[in-house]
């Protein structure tokens, strides 16, 4: 089974459809209301939810999705019944099983209620239509440019090995960033200030710092930063927030911070590396999207 939960949740829609044909006798059935085990389609339509929401019993390696909409329509011609199912649910993983599932599920009870009229029907096919939501749906293939910079007395003063700079440099490259490379500067007001000024001046679309966030007498990163800030981007230090807290308690003690210095995005996250891991994964590649806004682009994207 996939572990998903590194993943943030969002809006999952999938549309499948499945068709069973059937003879053109069958359908004078369906449609007179005649056909021997009464109208078949509200009992499809109640097999087709139960699928929804009940995939992963008959799918093992699916989770458990906590579906929120389950939507079904047919399609009725001369010689087949097209089954359409729509699914949404807001989750860490999409829906396109579910939706299939449930295609299927409607289907093979249109089988089950009609075979006593039909001997010669046969399933065609059950395919998914479309499925949107998760990271494919914020594709953005430009690069971007990005300083890091780490905020600690040790590392700084030789006493300590970066950990947390390294690891955050080599994750935006991986989601595209062209990053230089580590700034390790004391975690003193004045020096902070001065290495984000210098990174700013490059015009990168985005500084991280890693360290100083938290509630020591020496963690003064947010201090020297949110001063220089022009605006809050309150969003993304709710989301630091909020996707730290469901994994680990003592996340509610940092005290991460987002904003624009002229035109770049300057973000303050705590100095474990298991903040910066988690970090990347709650704000990519979502936050790509706020590159293109910030420097004057719509959001036709």
């Amino acid at each position: 089974m996939r572990d998903v939960s590194g993943k943030v949740t969002s809006l999952r829609e999938a549309r499948a459809e499945a068709t069973l044909r059937v003879s053109p006798t069958t359908i004078d059935l369906l449609r007179s209301g005649k056909a021997p085990k009464g109208d078949p389609l509200p009992v499809a339509r109640v097999a087709a939810i139960q699928a929804a929401k009940n995939t992963p019993q008959i799918i093992p390696y699916c989770h458990h999705v906590p579906v929120d909409y389950v939507g079904v329509d047919f399609d009725i011609s001369d010689s087949a019944i097209r089954v359409e199912v729509e699914v949404k649910a807001i989750y860490r993983t999409g829906v396109e099983m579910e939706a299939m599932t449930a295609a299927a599920a409607a289907v093979l009870n249109l089988f089950d209620l009609l075979k006593p009229v039909d001997k010669a029907m046969t399933v065609e096919s059950v395919r998914l239509l479309e499925k949107t939501g998760g990271k494919t749906q914020f594709a953005y293939p430009e690069a971007f440019r990005a300083t890091v910079i780490v905020v600690s007395d040790s590392v700084s003063g030789g006493k300590a090995r970066d950990r947390s700079g390294e690891l955050l440099r080599q994750r935006l490259c991986e989601e595209g960033g062209v990053v230089g490379e580590v700034v390790v500067t004391p975690d003193d007001v004045d020096a902070i200030s001065t290495a984000v000024l210098g990174a700013v001046a490059l015009d990168p679309e985005l500084v991280m710092l890693t360290g100083g966030t938290g509630a020591g007498p020496r963690d003064h990163t947010p201090a020297a930063i949110v001063p220089l800030l022009s605006a809050r981007l309150n969003g993304i230090e709710h989301r630091l927030h909020a996707y730290g807290q469901d994994r680990l308690p003592t996340a509610m003690l940092g005290r991460p911070f987002a904003g624009l210095v002229d035109k770049s995005i300057v973000i303050g996250l705590p100095g474990a590396p298991g903040a910066v891991e988690d970090a990347v994964r709650a704000l990519f590649p979502y936050l790509k999207h706020a590159f293109h806004i910030v420097r004057g682009g719509g959001h036709d994207r």
